[in-house]
């Protein structure tokens, strides 16, 4: 149900962001860019019970990632009226895709990705850095700013990419959104307060 006019007037609505469930990549802490890599059983248990928590703010729309991990949660999870949005794909990983932190360190000690970035891979996999990655998902939040006047909206990608869009919400640079940890099969809430935008809730595990 959308939410009244007056509500809006009020700006209640708020930014639902949704990272998909638990993958085998992701529970083995892999870098999962462009690899459209499924969801587990686990992960699907962990999209069917944010079903609730969706079904409470009843979003008026729902951008989705096109990987199908996302796509998968979205649908697990219940929601309606959703569009896939190419601006959400997860960072490019570049020639780190598929490897864990503990890997890229054997070969670059003290490596930290939000600072030291990624280096080219295949014509699949070019990689972006952490500046390309904020500029992409600057053009989702001014379409879901837009949004957002018909009521909630919810975001449902992926781990790094929400976290850049997290720090773009607060208007910090790109490279910020590594103070914002995010689990799998979570939801946040950013909105805002006294017209200032704000984290509402973050990193909120579903009920059990």
């Amino acid at each position: 149900m959308l939410r009244s006019v007056h509500e809006r007037m009020l700006g209640v609505s708020e930014l639902i962001i949704v990272r998909h469930g638990e993958t085998e990549w992701s529970r083995t802490r892999r870098h999962t860019g462009r690899t459209d890599v499924v969801l587990t059983d686990r992960g699907e248990e962990q999209a069917r019970l944010l079903k609730p928590l969706l079904d409470r703010r009843s979003p008026a729309y729902a951008l989705v990632s096109p990987a199908d991990r996302a796509q998968s949660t979205a649908r697990l999870a219940g929601l309606e009226n959703t569009e896939t949005e190419p601006g959400l794909w997860e960072w490019d990983y570049g020639g780190y895709e598929g490897r864990t932190t503990q890997q890229i360190r054997q070969e670059r000690p003290g490596w930290y990705l939000w600072t030291d970035g990624v280096v080219p891979g295949d014509a699949e996999h070019p990689g972006e850095s952490v500046e390309e990655v904020g500029a992409r998902i600057d053009t989702v939040l001014e379409r879901v700013r837009s949004l957002l006047r018909a009521g909630d909206v919810a975001v449902v990608a992926h781990g790094h990419v929400l976290r850049v869009l997290a720090a773009r919400w607060l208007g910090l640079e790109p490279a910020a959104g590594r103070l914002f940890r995010l689990d799998t099969g979570t939801m946040s809430l950013l909105g805002t307060e006294h017209d200032r935008p704000v984290i509402s809730a973050w990193n909120v595990p579903p009920p059990t």
